[in-house]
């Protein structure tokens, strides 16, 4: 299986699938919108990723009629959340994780206090 970040596709490649011009992916690329790979001849490579990326480019300009402005603040607000939610993941594992260990810790109190000694002192 590929890796998604792979870069694979030459910028030709990229254009013809999507259906628009290579000057479209540089104008893309000299915006900040998209960062494909080089190789060492500084020929553009791009991943799956990239590819997905400029799709979401394509429908927010052509289907919603963003300036390409607009689509760099949405693209790096998507980000954002991105990030946010990935923290917010992280953080309700770990508060996971500390509930089951309190409710293990307090399971094993209650076991020891049932077995606390009662002295017998006879009978009076």
């Amino acid at each position: 299986m590929q890796n998604y970040e792979e870069p694979l596709f030459l910028i030709s490649v990229v254009a013809k699938v999507l259906s628009i011009h290579p000057q479209t992916l540089r104008q893309y690329e000299r915006e900040g919108l998209v960062e494909p790979s080089r190789t060492d001849g500084k020929m553009r490579l791009y991943s799956q990723k990239d590819v997905d990326r400029v799709k979401t480019i394509l429908n927010l300009t052509r289907e919603l009629g963003v300036n390409l402005a607009g689509v760099d603040v949405i693209l790096q607000l998507k980000e954002k959340i991105d990030d946010l939610e990935s923290t917010i993941d992280e953080l309700n594992k770990k508060l996971h994780e500390a509930t089951s260990q309190t409710s293990t810790k307090r399971s094993l109190v209650k076991r020891k206090s049932s077995f606390d000694l009662v002295f017998y002192e006879g009978k009076k």
